[in-house]
């Protein structure tokens, strides 16, 4: 014991700083003593801590599924429960019920009082995120398509979500109705979310006329006209989306202020009149070429003094960085991009003023707005 609270022999600073001190810390010998000395253990034991948690990532996920897809959460919601209870409801003998009930609450989503199982708030605010149980049972695609990571980071991966999200690759492969459905209820759960933080971000008061390019059924624009009463919009997305757009915007008592032009932005002229355009969740589902593309089409059709509002998850959060990067890696056509790179596109494509407003959730949604010259 003794011996152990002397620090470890330091290794020779070689080349840098920086080099020096991570072989020191990679040191058995140091990581031995940082444990115990009273001045490091506390860190090594949060840094030991998160770093099993990453370790330990891939359960903790599968654990979310498995509560998500056995409708644990959502039973939990209506009234507390015991663990014989839901096991009957999933179906799933006792004994593993236990097990991933325990896990739950060590993960903050549930907690147990004398045998009775309950969601923390943590558990309620997850079932309560429009669109989030969705996107958690869509996952299964994307965790295939990251079952080798290595083979996937060279390339190799034939991935699945490609195909999920056909309409990457242009107006024909989304024709069919089913997967035009699919990719709609999806996006639409979740766009509340952004739509709450895009209008936070960007005020449409000054706006004549919004112009919404790839928004789906509609419900980015549902609740921008609900914030905004006498604002005309019109959406502009591919034919297969129309119908449910249509009855959305009638549910919310739009038609009369609404417009619905189908067509794709790759393909066809973009419809004309209003001076604001809105890019919802487009750029990175996109290729550099068809963004800059699209951005110069935004401009050409704007009048002078008119904006463009982009909105979407964007590289330098974590959420960017890390899951927002390989799903659109997985998607095989898109890529995520930091704000500067969006406003670069945005400035070669002749915007004179570029406003990249602070993002009250960066996870959720991030904003660029540009202003073509009066």
């Amino acid at each position: 014991m003794a011996d152990i609270a002397q620090p470890p022999a330091l290794p020779k600073p070689k080349a840098s700083l920086t080099g020096w001190r991570n072989r020191l810390v990679a040191s058995r010998g140091f990581q031995k003593w940082a444990a115990w000395f009273p001045l490091t253990r506390g860190k090594a034991r949060r840094d030991g801590e998160a770093m099993f948690d990453l370790v330990a990532g891939f359960v903790h996920s599968q654990t979310l599924m498995a509560l998500v897809e056995l409708g644990v959460l959502d039973a939990l919601l209506q009234r507390p429960l015991s663990t014989a209870e839901l096991a009957a409801r999933a179906r799933v003998p006792e004994n593993r019920m236990g097990v991933l009930l325990r896990a739950g609450a060590a993960l903050h989503l549930l907690a147990n009082k004398r045998g009775t199982h309950f969601l923390t708030q943590k558990g309620a605010a997850l079932i309560g995120v429009p669109g989030l149980a969705q996107m958690i049972k869509h996952h299964r695609v994307l965790y295939r398509d990251l079952e080798n990571p290595a083979a996937f980071m060279r390339g190799e991966t034939e991935t699945e979500l490609a195909g999920f999200w056909p309409y990457v690759f242009g107006a024909g492969a989304a024709e069919d109705p089913d997967t035009a459905q699919t990719y709609s209820d999806l996006m639409a759960q979740s766009q509340q979310l952004v739509a709450e933080d895009t209008l936070r971000m960007v005020s449409f008061k000054d706006s004549a006329h919004l112009l919404d390019i790839g928004g789906g059924t509609g419900a980015f624009l549902a609740e921008v006209g609900a914030a905004y009463p006498k604002l005309p919009v019109t959406l502009f997305d591919l034919p297969a989306v129309v119908p449910e757009a249509r009855a959305r915007f009638e549910a919310a008592g739009m038609a009369a202020r609404s417009t619905i032009t189908p067509g794709s932005f790759r393909e066809d002229v973009l419809p004309g009149g209003a001076d604001t355009i809105s890019l919802i969740r487009v750029l990175y589902d996109h290729a550099d070429d068809t963004v800059a593309d699209l951005v110069s089409k935004c401009f050409d059709t704007l009048p002078d003094g008119g904006r463009l509002v982009i909105s979407e998850p964007m590289l330098g959060s974590r959420a960017g960085d890390v899951y927002f990067a390989f799903y659109t890696l997985a998607m095989r056509t898109g890529r995520a991009r930091s704000a500067a790179e969006i406003a670069d596109i945005c400035a070669k494509a002749g915007f004179s003023k570029i406003d990249t407003p602070k993002a009250p959730r960066p996870f959720v949604t991030s904003a660029v707005v540009a202003t073509k010259a009066a």
